[in-house]
């Protein structure tokens, strides 16, 4: 029993430096300063979903606390949202709107490259964010129920952070510096963890919302793959948002049929 204590202790301790890690990175939280010994992101990026379930509780919260005091669902539904990015501090939506104005604007690979990482913002990324936005808070707006808002939130923010580690492990990295470099390389077995711990929300959007997320968030990914492969060869960090945005409006969509 003593010779397996230790590795108990020190496995419970590497799964919360894990879920500390991406609620550092994922959000700007006010959280205390972490010894990670090291850890890279790839390697942590499993707990994803963690973070995104903090996330999603915050915006409920802001939600139902709006509703409590007779706000209709409109404004509620747009409070709810700007808790979520002021909690992530704007960090994925800062990549769609790089990968909106890269692809949509760059003629060649290089040149796509160039506009993501330039900290100017294009017609097409002010569209995305602007699209992204309205359709978010549309499908929120459709929630009579502060637990609606609670499961749909949680549900779209979990699912949509699952699928992000797969990305990171199926495509390599298209810049040979940045931020997808600087994370390492996702192993097989941390992006399945990542993709089944984020699928286990989705029970919240019952059976039939669950397959239907499913099966969206499935063509979605097979989608953004190939189109990521086709434009610049790989993933970049601005990719990982964009992917992230795009899972969170297909899942809140879902959940807009499904719960209402």
């Amino acid at each position: 029993m003593k010779k397996k204590f230790p590795n108990l202790t020190f496995s419970a301790r590497q799964i919360l430096d894990d879920i500390a890690l991406c609620l550092v990175f994922f959000t700007r939280l006010p959280l205390p300063v972490f010894d990670f010994r090291g850890r890279g992101l790839a390697a942590a990026i499993w707990a994803a979903p963690v973070a995104g379930v903090v996330v999603g509780l915050i915006g409920a919260i802001v939600f139902a606390t709006a509703e409590r005091f007779g706000l209709a669902m409109g404004p509620a539904a747009a409070l709810a949202l700007v808790a979520t990015v002021l909690t992530t501090g704007c960090l994925h939506e800062d990549g769609l709107s790089d990968v909106a104005d890269g692809f949509g604007g760059g003629k060649s690979r290089g040149r796509k490259l160039e506009i993501m990482r330039d900290s100017r913002i294009g017609a097409y990324g002010a569209m995305a964010l602007v699209l992204s936005l309205l359709i978010r808070w549309s499908a929120l707006s459709e929630f009579v129920d502060p637990t609606q808002a609670l499961f749909a939130l949680v549900a779209a923010h979990a699912a949509s952070r699952g699928v992000l580690g797969a990305l990171m492990h199926l495509l390599p990295p298209a810049r040979s510096d940045g931020l997808s470099v600087g994370a390492g390389t996702v192993s097989r077995q941390i992006a399945i963890a990542s993709a089944v711990l984020g699928a286990i929300p989705l029970l919240l959007l019952g059976p039939g919302g669950a397959i239907a997320a499913l099966i969206l968030l499935g063509l979605l990914f097979v989608g953004f793959h190939a189109l990521c492969l086709n434009q610049i060869g790989g993933q970049t960090g601005d990719t990982i948002g964009a992917l992230q945005q795009v899972s969170e409006i297909a899942v809140l969509l879902v959940a807009s049929v499904a719960l209402s």
